[in-house]
């Protein structure tokens, strides 16, 4: 049950719909006051009362129920209390029902989200800048299947450029096949940074030959770069593996090069192409933007080109709900910028697309600069944490068994967690200190929990939630109960917001509310009746951070 609709259907405000009811009720800051709070401030102008007045008014009105055990007003604000046995059993009834469903709804059926995501440049290693867009995007995906929605992820290749001409000329001066083929992608790169390096006058125009010969079919070079495309999704393609992340398109900015002179002809047919010093823009000054570049003086295309032609492919492709385009924020004016221009052709789905725009990320000793050589590879961030995990597990447990798998699992986990945890606008400071702790708002600290509450059931033998019947819950294990019915809301919450980390601080509160009720009740050793109920708590806590962290992409040992 949706506790906040129910009571918001129980409260009537003349003036204020049932949904805005609904938005205003809280959680307490202290329990005792009540399980669910209305602010009554807002509704002072419509009822032209005092708050206090009208919470005394409204308390009257609701009578408490089956659901509802106690309703009060106290300096403005309606509290409810929930009946506690009540919710208790339908919570774990619930769990008990849809196991790794809980939480998952149908509210995007028949809907379809493209998520534009990662887009990982042909030719160049994954650095710990491309981190957040990855597993950000890729949390996204899950979150919404898990809803219901089709979700479609796209890896939106930047594999277009005279880049590609001077990896051609660079390969053709000092490569050799069987070092790059043993070197892989980082032998790719090693010739693309000599080549900038070393690069005269002659080399740059040798480079825009080898692209043009690229774009007009030329055999040879498209050889090479299919070549050195494929070095590049080997690679990128192990490393999406580890942090369990998937695509369902890798159509790249080649893709859409037969895509752009439509676009091109609709914009000059429309009046929105114009001259600015050889090149055509479409001019947003009266929109407070620069305008948008579509071809240089040379008649080349740009991003934004690019841009405009693979929205309007996905919309007639997958006739999204929702586009969604993970991107630093440093790219805002160019998603205004384009987004702006499809408006102006008169795509009315123009309002559908959407910028998720997140922070960046660096390591402690500062951040990461491509020219001063102060890059750090993904698969190194991620390789080191394992190891530090294993580390750890070895020292705390040297007797357990698969070390290295759960290493593998807690170190890729805590990567994906310190990327996620914090709001994604916020920038991060990475630290392989902080995000593998067994305390504070980890993934650690929740995968721990979870081999603590896998270790109880496991002594008391069982492997689900069993119940019979429920007397009234204690506060610690009401604490618990309330977290666990939040949770299908928090997904609904972080989908609409954009935010898997409404998800990660879930599972550490979740987390946290279960560690205080296992070091504050006992379990195995209670008496019959509260024994089963408390080890149906355990699994369907269990569970429930299983689901959780599953949507991050983070995977959970049986044991630590």
């Amino acid at each position: 049950m949706d506790y906040k609709k129910y009571i918001a259907s129980l409260v009537k405000v003349d003036g204020v719909s049932e949904e805005e009811i609904c938005a205003a009720i809280a959680l307490p800051p202290n329990s005792q006051m009540g399980d669910y709070a209305l602010p009554c401030f807002r509704f002072a102008k419509v009822m032209r009362k005092s708050p206090v007045a009208i919470a005394d008014e409204l308390a009257k009105s609701v009578a408490p129920d089956g659901v509802i055990s106690q309703v009060s007003a106290v300096n403005g604000y309606l509290n409810f209390k929930i009946n506690k046995s009540g919710l208790a059993r339908e919570v774990l009834a619930k769990i008990a029902e849809e196991g790794e469903r809980y939480g998952s709804s149908d509210v995007g059926s028949g809907r379809t989200v493209c998520i534009d995501y990662s887009s990982v440049n042909i030719a160049k290693p994954f650095h710990i800048g491309h981190l957040s867009t990855t597993v950000l995007g890729s949390a996204l995906y899950k979150i919404y299947n898990f809803l219901g929605y089709r979700a479609v992820g796209i890896n939106h290749l930047g594999d277009y450029g005279t880049q590609f001409g001077k990896l051609i000329s660079a390969y053709k001066r000092w490569g050799d096949r069987d070092e790059v083929e043993k070197g892989g992608i980082h032998a790719v790169n090693d010739l693309y940074v000599r080549f900038n390096n070393e690069a005269d006058e002659e080399m740059e125009r040798e480079a825009r030959e080898y692209f043009r010969l690229i774009e007009s079919g030329d055999r040879e070079a498209n050889e090479l770069f299919e070549w050195f495309k494929s070095l590049t999704l080997d690679y990128v393609k192990k490393i999406y593996e580890r942090l369990d992340v998937h695509f369902d398109s890798y159509a790249g900015e080649r893709f859409y090069t037969d895509k752009m002179g439509p676009v091109i002809d609709e914009l000059r047919e429309k009046g929105l192409l114009k001259e600015s010093n050889g090149a055509q823009i479409v001019d947003l000054e009266p929109y407070g933007m620069p305008p948008c570049l579509i071809l240089r003086s040379d008649g080349a295309s740009l991003y934004a080109t690019r841009d405009i032609a693979a929205a309007i492919y996905r919309k007639n492709t997958y006739d999204f709900y929702k586009c969604l385009y993970v991107v630093a924020y440093q790219q805002n004016l160019h998603f205004r910028q384009f987004f702006k221009v499809l408006e102006l052709m008169g795509k009315e789905w123009a309002k559908d697309l959407v910028h998720v725009a997140y922070g960046m990320v660096s390591l402690e000793d500062g951040a990461m600069s491509t020219r001063k050589g102060k890059v750090v590879w993904l698969e190194d961030v991620i390789s080191k944490c394992v190891e530090k995990a294993y580390a750890v597990v070895n020292e705390k447990n040297p007797g357990l068994e698969n070390k290295r798998e759960i290493a593998e699992k807690v170190g890729v986990g805590a990567v994906i967690f310190g990327a996620l945890y914090n709001n994604k606008i916020k920038d991060i400071t990475f630290s392989y200190d902080r995000v593998l702790s067994f305390e504070g708002e980890t993934s650690v600290y929740v995968q721990y929990t979870c081999a603590r509450a896998a270790s109880v059931l496991e002594k008391a033998g069982e492997t689900a939630c069993q119940l019979t019947d429920i007397a009234e819950p204690g506060d610690e294990e009401f604490e618990v109960v309330k977290s666990l019915a939040a949770f299908p809301e928090t997904v609904v919450e972080a989908a609409e917001k954009y935010e898997p980390s409404y998800v990660a601080r879930y599972a550490v509160d979740l987390a946290q509310k279960f560690n205080k009720f296992y070091f504050d009740c006992k379990i195995l050793t209670a008496e019959e009746g509260v024994k089963q109920f408390r080890l149906a708590l355990t699994g369907a806590v269990l569970r429930t951070l299983k689901n959780a962290l599953g949507l991050l992409g983070i995977g959970v040992p049986d044991k630590m």
